[in-house]
């Protein structure tokens, strides 16, 4: 039912069908997530009042590695994104290592996601007895099978899921408004550390930006709408991340965001409009669920162009004849997740994506600084500024917190053993 796309016919197969409008919210979907219900209350308790600002220095650190993207792309777009280019401008061994890393932290995210939505699911219906992890299993299979059937099928089921959740923060905005209380925003605090850790840990929600290159191969005229895509993506979830805050700040204050597991919804219970905090929760199940659809999307696509360099079995590159989807890919991937989702308690093991996505925008900006001749190259202190923060955002967040150290180390070297057993005996 399958057939191997080769060197020679890869792009006429995976068809290039996505236009602006899709491929930027491919990227809104895997950016404004779960993150914004939770990662709020995190920042609050370390930023304080001075949340704004962390949430300012996050989007000013985001933005830098955002155009060495840009001129990566217009250097050459390319399916598996920083995978092409750390193998092309880094070494073969480096690349191997960045996709390694993105699609085991993209699984366990994924698969965490996932959960997640379970969760939410179960709280909208106010049953308690539901198997949540049965749940994730179903949510997981029915999105493997939206991103087998067509990437056209995915961006659409994608755009409708994002444009859901953006209405509702924008009700959430437009009606908190109404009730914040301007002594919430005090007392001010602008202690550096506080406002630096809060701007390490909202770093994390803008983490799905680029989400977008990884699927050029599929994006019309990737050179000029994928640069367009990731500004205009990063824009509009740096407008919805500064209006959530600012609106939850007023309705709560920080102190009462920090000791909450649903930040959003207790700031806007504060209000006594029962039917928005209905609004919220629905607001969460969308979020984690076109994280999830777009998870899927972006581990089979990374496959895809690994597999596509000899670094994962040729399996992985067949396309299906009539759908144009990375069949193998596709599949492996939703199986991966429901695997995770069942058997495995995730909560130790997912803080791997906070160190895979520095790992990889790190290294994003080294391949911009070894761009010798593209067509948009940027000033060196643009990917310079874009590596000084992900290796300073990294190196606190590695050595506060040891697990993550360990966990790093652990993948990379089982990543090491992969590549360098492939060389040695050419297993696929």
């Amino acid at each position: 039912m399958t057939e191997p796309a080769t060197k020679d016919n890869h792009i006429s197969r995976l068809k290039p069908k996505l236009n602006l409008l899709s491929a930027s919210a491919i990227s809104i979907g895997a950016t404004i997530g779960a993150g914004i219900f939770a990662v709020t209350g995190i920042a609050a308790g370390e930023a304080g009042s001075a949340l704004l600002i962390s949430l300012l220095l996050a989007a000013i650190c985001t933005l830098f590695t955002a155009l060495s993207f840009i001129e990566l792309i217009s250097w050459r777009p390319a399916e598996g994104s920083i995978y092409f280019y750390s193998r092309q401008l880094i070494s073969p061994y480096i690349g191997f290592l960045v996709g390694w890393m993105w699609i085991i932290s993209n699984l366990f995210s994924g698969a965490a996601v996932a959960l997640s939505f379970a969760h939410y699911f179960s709280d909208l219906i106010r049953v308690s007895s539901l198997n949540v992890n049965l749940i994730a299993v179903i949510i997981v299979t029915i999105f493997t099978i939206i991103n087998f059937i067509g990437i056209e099928e995915s961006a659409t089921f994608n755009n409708l899921l994002v444009f859901l959740k953006l209405a509702i923060l924008v009700v959430f905005c437009g009606a908190g408004l109404l009730f914040i209380k301007p002594s919430n925003f005090q007392p001010w605090r602008f202690s550096s550390p506080d406002i630096l850790i809060g701007a390490a840990i909202i770093f994390f929600a803008y983490g799905g930006f680029a989400r977008v290159a990884v699927i050029a191969d599929e994006v019309k005229n990737p050179t000029r709408t994928i640069p367009k895509a990731i500004l205009l993506s990063l824009s509009v979830s740096t407008l919805i991340y500064f209006s959530v805050t600012f609106v939850a700040l007023g309705l709560v204050g920080a102190d009462k965001l920090s000791q909450s597991g649903a930040p959003l919804s207790t700031a806007i219970k504060q209000t006594g409009l029962s039917w928005i905090g209905i609004l919220v929760a629905l607001g969460g199940l969308l979020a984690t669920a076109s994280v999830l659809l777009t998870s899927i999307l972006g581990v089979s696509r990374m496959a895809f162009a690994m597999a596509r360099e000899k670094d994962l079995p040729e399996a992985l590159e067949s396309i299906h004849p009539k759908f144009k989807t990375p069949t193998l890919g596709v599949w492996a991937s939703g199986l991966l997740m429901a695997v995770l989702v069942y058997f495995f308690d995730l909560s130790r093991v997912v803080s791997i994506s906070s160190f895979s996505l520095l790992f990889y925008y790190s290294l994003a900006n080294v391949g911009a600084l070894r761009l010798k001749d593209c067509s948009k190259c940027y000033p060196k202190i643009i990917p310079w500024a874009g590596l000084i923060f992900c290796l300073g955002i990294g190196s606190f967040l590695l050595f506060s917190k040891p697990s993550t150290l360990v966990i790093s180390l652990v993948c990379l070297s089982a990543g090491t053993l992969v590549y360098f057993l492939n060389k040695k005996f050419a297993l696929y």
